[in-house]
């Protein structure tokens, strides 16, 4: 960035310009960059093995991320086993699909990692992560054979051993709560790989690798019909009393959110609480994926979404400058705020993650490399708005 560094300081060098620069918040002119690989792709076989391995060597090769690490990669399997989009499996529509797990777990042990476990908060599952995926109509065995030291965890219940949870202050204090509490699985890993579906969201507008993180908030702490005093030793539902609505705090010895008096709006809380995340226990290396995925929405239960086929892989080390990246081949701006598309009715996740100093959302500070952006857009609001049986249903 030795070029940008210049014109900064030849636009500082100059008084009227240089008060519109230095009239930036500060934290936004210091937000890190990094670049962002980008790659058209139609299945998810060979095709995607090789798209994602080149897109690997444009960053610069994973190895010296995962080289000798514990890799943890973090998957989304949003909502119940059972959701359907009218025909498709969920892979195919608003769950990451299973190749594409196998086939990152087989690159990340190539890349060097010693040990890799796949985790997820299985939602109201107090089983293992491996039932989940059974119940769900998966093998498991694709994912475990895929590298010889894969592990799956659930981590919404409570880690084994003496210290089932560890403590994550968020730098500068953070927007919603000052320090989240996490599976004490996290805490045993070196790198964490959040992997997700391009997708809109009811709540926070997108869906990508920040949104993921929202999953690695144990709901044994902060799901709902949870006890006030500790944690349940199972977990119950979503998180929709605590974080969503913020109708009540947290159990005792965990920390409460900053402001009680702040807005009770969940547009106003869950980019906040999901760009806290992402500063406390940074993603290292965010994979986002849409071959097929879905428009308008996260799941199945949402009213108006249908599928589509994107083609398009979205790859880089830093979240916020991949997910920027992302929201633009969507057909968005990454630098709108509430009251635009997508972020008609919530703040920007990617502007709070860059006041927190995670990234910059800024597409002139990003190189992208492969697939230019205007070539790999893949407009999401333009997606027909059919009939598709089942969808904004929860099944019963």
């Amino acid at each position: 960035m030795n070029s940008e560094m210049n014109r900064r300081q030849f636009v500082a060098g100059m008084g009227a310009a240089a008060a519109l620069t230095l009239a930036r918040p500060a934290q936004l002119r210091a937000a890190p960059t990094a670049p962002v690989a980008v790659a058209r792709c139609k299945d998810y076989g060979p095709g995607y093995l090789a798209a994602m391995e080149k897109m690997f060597d444009q960053l610069g090769g994973i190895g010296r991320i995962v080289k000798g690490k514990t890799v943890t990669v973090k998957i989304n399997l949003t909502g119940q086993a059972y959701y359907r989009l009218g025909f498709l499996s969920a892979g195919r529509a608003h769950w990451n699909h299973p190749q594409t797990i196998a086939a990152t777990v087989h690159l990340l042990e190539k890349a060097g990692a010693k040990r890799i476990r796949v985790v997820e908060g299985a939602f109201a599952w107090p089983d293992s992560l491996e039932e989940f995926m059974y119940t769900a109509g998966w093998d498991p065995k694709l994912i475990l054979g895929a590298a010889r030291n894969v592990e799956l965890i659930n981590t919404n219940l409570p880690y084994p051993g003496k210290k089932p949870y560890t403590r994550y202050p968020v730098p500068n204090g953070g927007h919603l709560f000052p320090a989240y509490d996490l599976s004490t699985a996290y805490d045993e890993s070196d790198v964490l790989v959040s992997m997700n579906k391009i997708k809109e969201h009811a709540t926070a507008g997108i869906t990508l690798s920040i949104k993921n993180c929202f999953g690695i908030t144990p709901t044994t702490i902060y799901g709902d019909r949870i006890g006030t005093e500790e944690p349940s030793p199972v977990p119950y539902g979503g998180r929709g009393t605590i974080m969503h609505s913020g109708a009540r705090q947290p159990p005792k010895g965990t920390p409460s959110e900053k402001d009680p008096k702040s807005p009770r709006d969940a547009g106003y809380r869950i980019p906040r609480c999901i760009a806290d995340l992402v500063a406390a226990y940074p993603v290292h290396l965010a994979i986002l994926e849409a071959v097929e995925t879905m428009a308008g929405g996260e799941g199945p239960w949402i009213r108006g979404v249908r599928p589509c086929s994107p083609g398009v892989l979205v790859a880089g080390t830093n979240c916020v400058t991949t997910d920027a990246v992302a929201t633009a081949v969507m057909g968005f701006d990454p630098m709108a705020d509430r009251g635009k598309a997508p972020f008609e009715t919530c703040d920007n996740t990617l502007r709070l993650a860059e006041e927190l100093g995670v990234g910059t959302r800024d597409l002139k500070q990003i190189e992208v490399i492969g697939t230019p952006i205007q070539e790999a857009m893949f407009k999401f609001r333009d997606v027909p708005r059919l009939p598709v049986p089942g969808a904004g249903r929860r099944p019963s």
